[in-house]
């Protein structure tokens, strides 16, 4: 027993470092859910790739993220929801068809799609622990990003909206 407080000490400042950011990390606020993400380390393995991914885009006349569903114009309450939606988005729909034949842009690539994942995952429990309900508006601005993703093929739509990425992430440090 003589050892039992040492050890409650030891734990509990080691959740306590666990929790708080890491060097580089930022906490965003969307809407009831603040997350922590380092927007440096995503933002220079984009920038990295940039050039590379939207010299990769056929169609400049079509943009996935911009207008008419302009991010900059969501409600603070819906977002929480648009952001969740939209990291699901580039999880699930996106990263998966960003395959290319230079390996140092598929790595870039990768530990984006790692990052989103990890934010995905702690938007998630925040949605969940405080109940974010989805407005209509950011339904219907989600609705029309998936419609203009699913009018072209799936590289493509990949493709674009990767290189659309500083549209999200610009968003994101305004919001």
């Amino acid at each position: 027993m003589r050892g039992s407080p040492l050890f409650l000490c030891l734990f509990s400042m080691s959740c306590w470092v666990n929790l708080m950011p890491t060097a580089g990390d930022k906490i965003f606020h969307f809407g009831a859910c603040s997350v922590s993400m380092s927007m440096t380390e995503i933002r220079a393995g984009f920038t990295a790739i940039k050039a590379n991914i939207q010299s990769r885009d056929p169609i400049r006349t079509l943009s996935i993220l911009s207008h008419p569903c302009s991010l900059h114009k969501v409600k603070s309450s819906d977002r929480c929801c648009i952001t969740h939606q939209l990291f699901t988005f580039y999880v699930d729909k996106v990263f998966k068809h960003c395959r290319t034949e230079d390996s140092f842009v598929n790595r870039k690539i990768s530990s984006i799609a790692n990052s989103f994942l990890s934010v995905r995952r702690k938007l998630e429990q925040c949605r969940e622990k405080n109940k974010c309900v989805c407005g209509e508006e950011s339904t219907e601005k989600f609705k029309q990003i998936l419609a203009n993703y699913e009018g072209l093929n799936v590289t493509s739509a990949a493709m674009k909206s990767l290189g659309e990425l500083d549209i999200l992430l610009d968003w994101m440090e305004k919001s």
